[in-house]
């Protein structure tokens, strides 16, 4: 498993990886391609592309934050998925960076909202706060209701919170 850095927005892999990332992801919890492209010249933002021997499996997208690493995007392109890649990215994931945050939907929305979080659990992270709202993507995009999940328990997600929506969200 190897994480590749992607640094730039031309790069050949950019195309597969935001189609996938529409297709997959809800609009209401997508950047426009804009936005997306804008990711590549942030310094807090890592871009990976996600590699098993040679074979581009899916991508992750990383913001190093104050004292944590979010992470905004993470998948394996459907004709990987239920091969164990995600416990094995986690794995790695959890390995280079000790404090981890994401977002997800609450088990209670629907089945594959369960699976997942179900998932996230088996490998290490505790949901930390139910209350979170991930702001707007910008115009014609809603405010989502999700949780906020995290491989240690921080005394307060205040901090987090903000830090989210004042470096993260447009």
């Amino acid at each position: 498993m190897e994480f590749q850095h992607i640094s730039s927005g031309q790069d050949f892999r950019v195309p597969v990886i935001y189609q996938s990332y529409c297709a997959t992801f809800p609009p209401d919890e997508q950047r426009s391609h804009e936005q997306f492209l804008k990711l590549f010249t942030n310094p807090l933002v890592k871009i990976n592309a996600l590699l098993d021997d040679h074979q581009h499996i899916g991508y992750l997208i990383l913001w190093e934050l104050s004292h944590y690493t979010y992470v905004e995007h993470f998948e394996v392109f459907p004709e990987f998925r239920s091969r164990k890649y995600g416990s094995a990215i986690m794995t790695s994931l959890r390995k280079q960076y000790p404090k981890i945050v994401l977002e997800a939907e609450p088990e209670n929305l629907d089945e594959t909202a369960q699976r997942r979080i179900g998932f996230y659990q088996r490998n290490g992270l505790t949901v930390i706060d139910k209350t979170y709202v991930q702001p707007s993507y910008g115009e014609g995009k809603n405010p989502i209701n999700l949780w906020l999940l995290a491989n240690w328990l921080p005394e307060n997600t205040v901090h987090i919170k903000e830090e989210l929506y004042d470096v993260v969200y447009p």
